[in-house]
């Protein structure tokens, strides 16, 4: 088994900090086809989960969103006027009040706003989804206040999916940071999620057709997914939609490889967020799915700067070794 992959800080020099990242690849069958350090380490989705949880939802409410909106609801956004305006649209279309969001008020991601404006619901990098969850639990149960708890329809219909999407019977459940259901299991199951993301024909007839107009959405407008210098957006971008990627808190990144058929799930141990872009860009290249000029398109996010007064005095460098020999077996 290969060690974890790593992604060292360097300040004038001098190597300063390490983070360790757990890397799990896989088919939509589950089966490993490469690794580093331990691909069955147990963590929460985090919003990786939200490609598969803007699917159920549209399933159920069925409207008929412009693909900003269906983008929106996968995203994990900057607050940009481009992003409120979509999540709003998704509000309008399923005649829901914008006071019903019940995720966590914040600024948009333009600190010269900062003071200046409302901290608001809407511009929570959460709130595509919760708007797409609210316009559901509407056409489900009309029950509103509610949507985000666990036993609510909504929510069990989002955990039979991941169950589906996994193979797996025994879920973890937490709490998310936008207060939604949260869910745990390992790595390997996290990365045939995305695998499955390419093949939603395994989701069942009711299903499918949504997921794959989620994953269609996340093509045709990534930078609706994310925003301005964001990791997923540019991946996707700089690869024509070849690769679906989508960051997650604590470290958490999933993406999905459409030439390939194959998902993928990384885990930075210590939750450090600054190696995830790094770690990403760096298995992709061993996976030999981005060549050179890819990567010097992704240069910024390869081997982003650290500052020193305000200057560059340093740099991120991931270095990832991968255990291509696949064990054969499902993640299960």
């Amino acid at each position: 088994m290969a060690g974890p992959a790593r992604v060292v800080v360097v300040r004038s020099g001098l190597e300063e900090s390490v983070h360790e990242v757990d890397v799990a690849v896989v088919d939509a069958a589950g089966t490993v086809l490469a690794s580093a350090g331990d691909p069955r380490r147990v963590a929460y989705a985090r919003s990786c989960m939200k490609p598969l949880q803007a699917g159920v939802s549209m399933s159920i409410a069925r409207l008929d969103y412009t693909d900003r909106e269906a983008a929106v609801m996968c995203a994990s956004h900057n607050g940009e006027p481009v992003h409120v305006e979509a999540v709003r649209g998704i509000l309008t279309r399923g005649g829901i009040p914008e006071a019903a969001l019940q995720c966590p008020a914040a600024y948009p991601d333009l600190p010269t706003l900062e003071g200046t404006i409302e901290r608001l619901p809407v511009y929570f990098d959460c709130s595509g989804k919760h708007a797409g969850m609210l316009a559901a639990s509407s056409a489900q149960t009309g029950r509103l206040e509610s949507y985000r708890g666990p036993g609510h329809p909504l929510q069990q219909r989002v955990l039979e999916a991941v169950r589906g999407a996994t193979g797996l019977d025994e879920i973890r459940v937490g709490v998310d940071g936008c207060g939604v259901p949260v869910h745990g299991f390992p790595l390997t199951a996290m990365a045939r999620i995305f695998a499955t993301l390419l093949d939603p024909g395994r989701l069942g007839d009711e299903l499918a057709p949504w997921v794959d107009r989620a994953v269609a959405a996340m093509r045709a407008e990534p930078y609706l997914v994310a925003g301005r210098g964001r990791i997923d957006t540019a991946v996707t971008e700089q690869t024509q939609g070849n690769v679906i990627a989508k960051l997650g808190a604590e470290g958490m990144m999933s993406a999905a490889v459409r030439d390939r058929g194959l998902g993928m799930t990384l885990k930075v141990r210590d939750g450090a967020g600054r190696a995830t872009a790094p770690a990403i860009v760096a298995v992709l290249r061993a996976l030999d799915v981005l060549d050179d000029a890819d990567l010097g398109a992704l240069e910024r996010y390869a081997r982003p700067a650290v500052l020193g007064g305000g200057e560059p005095v340093g740099e991120l460098r991931a270095h990832v070794e991968l255990d291509r020999a696949s064990d054969g077996r499902s993640q299960e």
